[in-house]
């Protein structure tokens, strides 16, 4: 290990290799229960720089962990599997290599920030949009699509609206995806496949290679657009609203991914557990559940996407949905031009008295707004606010600063309202179990599918709490899997569930990974299992 590190301060500046005490109790943070410590963070500032990292993590054995910025909340943070790895920190190859306004694509580097590129679409008038997350302003694009992480818009299936790679092979080597291995080759960043074997998906929740670069599909700004929402009363009414708006998301006229978050999920957004309220109790008592949905002027549960297009298409996409909704739900649609109204009336309104529900609504609405545009902000960050005993200061959205604790567990289910329901009657006993309220988000990824994101919120400064979340995680994941609902994605807790040496898709994916890296040197047991020593014959 201290070879290694002596390696690379031979060919790396002093700033780019850092083992100090700060740097390496920083880098062990996480908003789970428990991080892991690395040896060393290296930042390497291009694609060379990362070769010369790799082949001397090769020539001396030792594990290198990449991420791009380390805002992987809830899923690990900046922390590698184990205890002992170099830390890759990619933030400083933060160039946005191309914008191709006629295509509407841009190629960008790992440490490349959703706040970043959005400043640069706009700042340059491209009349593009990106999709974001609600993983905030400094959270990378590329580290999030190679987790197959999702957004909001019509291009909220990150991976998907992938296009081109260029990846570090653990012997040095760079390997460029598609067509981007052919020389001056046109179509690199508009067809994803090129010809030959489709290798991109080798390097999405893998540990194949580091990806240095990569393309991404842009929306062009359509022409018009519409936010809507429903609130229903009752928890069942979830398999209602589902199976009624499943139709128009498979017919197209849905286009955008649809969340269906439930009025915990919401209380969580706007504020901290009610402790002086609850006297202490948990989880939320019904009463005071019951409160909250008044207070906020919500339901059980809360549905909403964007229609965007044509204005023709829109008014037809509105009235499509108001017909599937009819009875079923409070519908309500808000535009631009209905946006533009309630910023003119709030502040006269307060000027009035009159203006703390309608203010609330109009924060609200921001946000929604600026994130179903591509504008990423921090408010959703401050979910993880939600459990903590000491109210962080105001200007404090980083999880990691305030001490928020977060699991998240994310099975698929098929796209029916009788698996949502089902997904819910297993977790609440669980939740219910260790004393936490099952904040639940359900999103229509696909027109067949959704993911459903369920969070443990602990405070990591209660040491019962965060024993508890940790079994409730398990338990969770357990519970689901068993009914055949599996992680889309996972936290360093739940890798160990998700691969069975038995199983011949993890050989395989063993076998690549031999092949690739044998030496198991990039990100060590990260989806695929650490290998084991081959077997003489």
């Amino acid at each position: 290990m201290n070879a290694a590190i002596d390696a690379w301060r031979r060919i790396l500046r002093a700033d780019q290799v850092d083992d100090s005490e700060p740097t390496l109790s920083r880098y062990s943070r996480s908003s789970q229960p428990q991080g892991t410590r690395p040896c060393c963070v290296l930042y390497p500032t291009c694609t060379s720089d990362v070769q010369e990292i790799i082949r001397i993590a090769w020539d001396y054995e030792v594990v290198v962990y990449p991420i791009s910025r380390g805002k992987n909340w809830g899923y690990g943070d900046a922390c590698a599997p184990t205890d002992g790895a170099a830390i890759l920190d990619l933030s400083r190859m933060n160039r946005i290599v191309e914008v191709n306004t006629e295509l509407a694509y841009a190629v960008i580097e790992p440490g490349v920030t959703q706040g970043q590129l959005y400043d640069y679409l706009q700042e340059h008038e491209t009349g593009l949009w990106m999709d974001c997350t609600g993983a905030g302003l400094d959270a990378s694009l590329v580290g999030n699509t190679l987790d197959r992480g999702f957004g909001h818009t019509r291009y909220g299936d990150h991976f998907l609206t992938s296009c081109g790679m260029e990846a570090v092979l653990a012997d040095g080597r760079v390997l460029r995806t598609g067509f981007g291995h052919y020389p001056n080759a046109k179509a690199s960043n508009v067809y994803p496949y090129g010809v030959g074997p489709y290798l991109d998906g080798l390097f999405c929740q893998s540990n194949y290679g580091i990806v240095t670069q990569l393309g991404l599909w842009l929306m062009p700004k359509p022409e018009a657009f519409c936010f809507f929402y429903v609130t229903v009363d009752h928890d069942e009414d979830i398999a209602i609203m589902v199976d009624a708006l499943r139709p128009l998301r498979m017919a197209g006229i849905l286009p955008a991914a649809l969340h269906i978050g439930n009025d915990l999920r919401i209380f969580s957004s706007r504020g901290t557990y009610p402790w002086k309220e609850t006297g202490g109790a948990t989880p939320l008592p019904e009463s005071e559940r019951v409160r909250l949905r008044k207070m906020l002027g919500i339901g059980a549960w809360t549905v909403g996407s964007a229609l965007t297009g044509t204005h023709a298409h829109v008014r037809a996409s509105c009235a499509a949905v108001r017909q599937a909704v009819r009875g079923l739900g409070k519908l309500t649609f808000v535009s631009d031009r209905k946006m533009d109204l309630i910023r003119w009336a709030v502040p006269r309104l307060n000027r009035l008295g009159l203006a703390k529900r309608p203010g609330e609504l109009l924060e609200s609405l921001e946000t929604l707004f600026a994130t179903l545009k591509g504008k990423p902000t921090n408010q959703a960050l401050r979910g993880t606010h939600w459990r903590l005993r000491r109210a962080p200061a105001e200007d404090s959205d980083d999880p990691l600063d305030v001490g928020g604790g977060l699991m998240w567990v994310s099975p698929v289910l098929p796209m029916t309202g009788r698996d949502a329901l089902r997904v819910m009657r297993i977790i609440e006993p669980v939740f219910a179990r260790y004393r936490f309220e099952p904040l639940a988000t359900f999103t229509m990824i696909n027109e067949r599918a959704m993911i459903a994101i369920l969070n443990v919120a602990f405070d990591k400064a209660d040491a019962e709490e965060s024993g508890a979340a940790v079994h409730c995680y398990h338990d969770l994941v357990d519970a689901l899997m068993a009914e055949g609902y599996v992680l889309y994605r996972s936290g360093l807790s739940g890798l160990s569930k998700l691969a069975d040496e038995g199983d011949p898709f993890w050989q395989v994916a063993s076998e690549i990974k031999r092949t690739l890296d044998p030496k198991d040197i990039i990100s060590r047991g990260r989806y695929i299992p650490p290998l084991r020593p081959k077997q003489a014959d």
